[in-house]
């Protein structure tokens, strides 16, 4: 199946490459129905391919396993990638399922899809929108501080705007050099704390002193200002229901039977913990062993040997960028704030002497980074 929007792709073949059937259909319960019926009938033993694994393919994914399908997901990438070893330069969507079908035919190395259980499901769903929340805001900050800099230089670099929410609830305010003179220092602290805020008084007193600094009025400030006020009000919303979303997502996760063991992994808390079921479907079983989820997560390395060239290690380039993230952001966790740029890896880890080097003399795995 090559998986779309609104339609997709079916190519049947038998074991022998000879294509049986091959036409579109509609992303439709009752268009999918059929086909399952059409393809079962060509044979007993069916297997299902598909390059999509959410979105578009959703719907067909839960009938196949729905209706007990053999299920198994190709990349995209990989798709790609075998099209430029069969005949023919063109791509289309009967091409790409061909190559799909017969990729399936030959391997059997082919990561199964299961199906994810409602709470896998749940926050799959709320860790995705998270992460969206978590871009947006960051796009917002950055428009922000750009909008803030072309007007107020001072004020842009008094606060970190990412951290404060008394900075950002400053500028629905007060964001012009001008209104803040005009306010003074005492008032505006006063305007601060009867909006419960914390460090009123050192934002107040930064702000002031950013006003005093600039006395130009800046071509196009007060349409600017405007955008300024508009842009951290987006900011303070979207801080609002990310916090919405932490707190749906922890008791949801708390719920899922893996939860306990999950959490009492160093740096790891329910939020990383939630997207690493939303990440794997909180089933470990279809990955058949602790290697090659560290493979698909990208911690594990690859050999690059040539020749004589043997123990060639190098980073993997196909992985899963959302487990990835959630492995280093636990690391990071753990480590606490030694965590830092100061580290470096030690030279000779992993060796063959019980400890990475003479000078940590230490034997436990996290000493391949010490403080230099």
């Amino acid at each position: 199946m090559d998986a779309g929007k609104t339609h997709h792709h079916c190519t049947v073949i038998d074991p022998d490459g000879n294509r049986l059937l091959s036409r579109k259909v509609v992303n439709d319960e009752a268009e999918i129905l059929g086909l399952i019926t059409e393809a079962n009938a060509l044979g007993e033993d069916v297997r299902w391919a598909i390059d999509l694994n959410s979105g578009g393919g959703a719907l067909l994914i839960t009938l196949l396993l729905g209706y007990g399908q053999d299920l198994v997901y190709i990349p995209g990438r990989t798709v790609y990638h075998a099209s430029g070893a069969y005949r023919g330069g063109g791509k289309t969507d009967a091409k790409d399922a061909f190559v799909i079908a017969d990729q399936a035919r030959m391997r059997r190395d082919l990561h199964p899809i299961v199906s994810f259980d409602e709470i896998a499901a749940d926050l799959r769903n709320l860790t995705g929108r998270r992460t969206d929340l978590a871009c947006d805001r960051t796009r917002t900050i950055n428009r922000l501080r750009d909008q803030l800099l072309g007007y107020f230089a001072a004020l842009e670099r008094a606060f970190d705007y990412s951290k404060s929410k008394a900075a950002l609830m400053l500028l629905t305010g007060y964001r012009t050099p001008t209104s803040l003179r005009q306010i003074g220092q005492a008032r505006l602290e006063t305007w601060l704390r009867a909006r419960k805020l914390r460090n009123s008084a050192r934002v107040a007193r930064a702000a002031i002193e950013a006003a005093q600094a600039q006395r130009t009025t800046v071509t196009g400030e007060k349409t600017a200002a405007a955008v300024v006020e508009r842009l951290a009000k987006e900011v303070i919303a979207l801080d609002a229901e990310l916090a919405e979303t932490d707190a749906a997502i922890e008791p949801r996760f708390r719920e899922h039977e893996h939860a306990a063991v999950i959490t009492s992994l160093p740096g790891i808390g329910p939020i990383l913990g939630a997207e690493f079921i939303a990440a794997t479907g909180g089933d470990m079983t279809a990955f058949g062993s602790a290697d090659r989820l560290a493979g698909i997560s990208g911690l594990a390395p690859v050999p690059r040997d040539l020749g004589k060239i043997s123990g060639n290690l190098r980073r993997s380039r196909r992985y899963s960028r959302r487990l990835l993230r959630v492995f280093y952001m636990s690391a990071t966790s753990a480590r606490g704030p030694r965590a830092r740029s100061t580290s470096r890896p030690c030279s000779r880890w992993p060796a063959a002497e019980s400890t990475c080097c003479g000078r940590c003399s230490r034997t436990d795995a996290p000493t391949w980074l010490h403080p230099p």
